[in-house]
């Protein structure tokens, strides 16, 4: 075992995968001799050449169909898109062509790309640095959608991710490059299965579903509600697209409660999938109507102000009392009125 950050785990996956195969490419801005604007590339250039390192133009639509050329040559290009906000000069190009060339050509072409993607907030940036865009891509078929949590998943992801034959979009939670853990680095990333959840913490009173950047947080909520005698159920998704429900399932049957967290906005947002979903599943075992924490409707907030928008610890317990129907100072919702207690 070996203790790093967060980001040195992906740069760990990335040296490993290209020792590997030198099928692996990887192209994007300054990813070169800067080895990126979070250094998650640092040295790759200087160990494996500019042949496998490509400093790209700012043109993220070139970088984007340059890679699709170059998957179809067989090799199996990595992007790395520098920030999340700077997707979508990207998105035609990702899903009109990357999504479906395998479709397209009846099994003839596969497509191999990685695309990491920088997401979230909490670094105190403004719009375009500090977004969540993960939801449009988990709506479009032909794509895989992952999102990591800590050192060993991001180590043992981003080659699980370069192996598959699928277009595969790998969201990094920026605000946790610097969290170290243990990564073990012996590991064989065909031993787990990229499209499985992972159970954070058991619980037999509430399910927390959440991924990437709030999953710290999750763990964090689960500790503070058992001082209340309350046992959280905290589920990693891990895979974005597809969902591995079968896990947040079982966890529902058991718990009859369910609470889904992301930072994303609401509407539209993956809490909507996955409260739909588990109903229309668990509609008999649930106890309370699931509940979203998210981030708001609105644009990015200016960084002073990006804390009021992202779910926090309270908001977040506030999700688990509404669900145990417990009133609040937050918000006081479901706390039985006095008339319903006299009527029990």
């Amino acid at each position: 075992m070996s203790t790093m950050t967060f980001g040195r785990a992906i740069n760990a996956g990335l040296r490993r995968a290209m020792d590997e195969d030198p099928r692996v490419v990887l192209m994007g801005e300054d990813i070169g001799k800067l080895g990126g604007v979070f250094r998650i590339t640092d040295g790759l250039q200087k160990d494996f050449g500019a042949h496998r390192v490509l400093d790209t133009p700012l043109a993220e639509a070139a970088i984007m169909g340059t890679a699709v050329g170059i998957a179809y040559r067989g090799y199996r290009p990595v992007v790395e898109i520098q920030f999340d906000g700077f997707i979508y000069p990207a998105f035609d190009q990702i899903v009109c062509q990357v999504a479906k060339l395998h479709y397209r050509t009846q099994g003839a072409v596969r497509m191999p790309l990685t695309i990491r993607v920088p997401f979230g907030g909490g670094i105190g940036s403004p719009e375009h640095h500090s977004e969540s865009p993960e939801a449009y891509f988990t709506h479009t078929s032909g794509l895989r959608v992952i999102s990591v949590s800590n050192p060993q998943d991001a180590y043992t992801m981003i080659q699980q991710a370069i192996r598959c034959d699928d277009p595969v979009l790998y969201f990094e939670p920026k605000r946790r490059y610097h969290v170290k853990g243990e990564v073990d680095e012996a590991s064989d990333p065909a031993s787990s299965d990229m499209g499985a959840a992972r159970v954070v913490t058991e619980g037999t009173d509430v399910t927390l579903v959440t991924y990437g950047p709030l999953v710290p947080t999750a763990r964090d909520a689960a500790i503070a509600a058992s001082d209340d005698g309350i046992s959280i159920e905290v589920i990693d998704l891990r895979s974005l697209a597809p969902i591995d429900f079968a896990t947040v399932e079982a966890s529902v049957r058991k718990t009859g409660r369910l609470v889904v967290t992301h930072e994303a906005a609401q509407s539209g947002g993956l809490g909507a999938e996955i409260a739909a979903s588990i109903t229309e599943r668990c509609f008999d075992h649930l106890e309370h109507a699931p509940v979203r924490v998210t981030g708001f409707d609105i644009p990015y907030p200016y960084s002073k102000l990006e804390f009021h928008h992202l779910p926090d610890l309270d908001r977040i317990l506030d999700g688990v009392d509404r669900v145990m129907r417990r009133p609040n100072s937050l918000s006081g919702l479901d706390a039985p009125s006095t008339t319903e207690g006299a009527a029990q």
